[in-house]
């Protein structure tokens, strides 16, 4: 079974004219996902995260700074690429609240797998600051959920979103009952995830270099990635989907196929069912190009769904 998380007003975060992080990002995702083939997936409005589920990944200064942006405030500009209107806010916090309530989804047995069909994305965004697009941490809020409301003693994260996931790794890079594991290119923004990047010895970076594709994509999943996180035995497998490594995305310059995000889709369920009792909750991250986001997304749920 597979639970679709998202909510209206997700489509009313704009970050301006000519933004590539646009809402026309997550019509294309809904308008792909409304085929007769996925009429079997349950589709749930989320809800908002509370204060305590980003306090746990955020300090109260930056939650504080995201939330005073309201319906009745202007556009704000936190940084060169990270805006705000007045919906952004209440998008951030459904964003937030998909995960949360998609993990205690997965974690009471109301489903198996989850997708969280949301925006803005979250893995850019650190304790104390937004940047990349990206308000909270979705995935991070998540995470740490599962290990404080769950008692979770190992949660994997797998990203292969084209840039690294510098806010996920700050975050948990000090946690042991997290695992962050990354494929991106290298060099892109944000200039991190470097193999030397440990942490505590959970944080596992695998990059790409401008120009591969999915032949490359694939050995450093089954060479590298995969047997760390099938050594580490999680109990829950959170997923960071960005789709913006396909060959089409403008903002990046690897050369992945819709197909590679079935495989690894595939892959992913494969190690939830192996150590987590099939439990797998993704959400949408990046992807930039239209045809290529609507397309992906459609191989990695229907991936999901099987």
């Amino acid at each position: 079974m597979l639970q679709l998380f998202t909510h209206p007003v997700c489509l009313q975060h704009d970050p301006g004219a000519g933004h590539p992080e646009s809402p026309a990002r997550l019509r294309a995702v809904l308008q792909a996902l409304d085929q007769d083939r996925y009429a079997s997936v349950d589709r749930i409005e989320a809800p908002r995260a509370s204060r305590e589920h980003l306090l746990r990944v955020h300090t109260p200064e930056h939650v504080d700074r995201i939330l005073a942006i309201t319906p009745d405030s202007e556009a704000v500009r936190l940084d060169e690429d990270t805006l705000m209107s007045p919906a952004s806010a209440e998008a951030a916090l459904r964003a937030a609240g998909a995960l949360v309530a998609a993990v205690d989804a997965v974690m009471s047995g109301n489903t198996t797998h989850a997708f969280c069909a949301v925006r803005p994305p979250g893995h850019h965004a650190t304790p104390d600051a937004a940047m990349g697009f990206c308000l909270f941490n979705n995935v991070a809020i998540g995470a740490a959920h599962a290990l404080a409301a769950h008692g979770l003693k190992r949660v994997a994260i797998a990203d292969f979103d084209v840039h690294h996931g510098n806010g996920t790794q700050d975050i948990f890079q000090r946690e042991p009952r997290v695992l962050f594991i990354s494929s991106h290119q290298q060099p892109l923004y944000p200039g991190t995830g470097s193999p030397e990047e440990r942490g505590v010895g959970n944080i596992v970076n695998a990059p790409l270099s401008s120009g591969e594709g999915s032949e490359e994509f694939r050995a450093l999943w089954n060479d590298v990635l995969l047997p760390k996180l099938h050594d580490f035995k999680p109990q829950l497998v959170l997923v960071s989907a960005g789709f913006d490594a396909h060959q089409r995305d403008p903002l990046a310059n690897l050369q992945l196929q819709t197909e590679d995000y079935a495989w690894i889709t595939e892959r992913l369920v494969d190690l939830a069912h192996a150590h987590a009792g099939g439990r797998l909750v993704s959400t949408l991250e990046g992807g930039y190009d239209l045809q290529a986001l609507a397309a992906s997304v459609g191989a990695h749920v229907s991936a999901l769904m099987n």
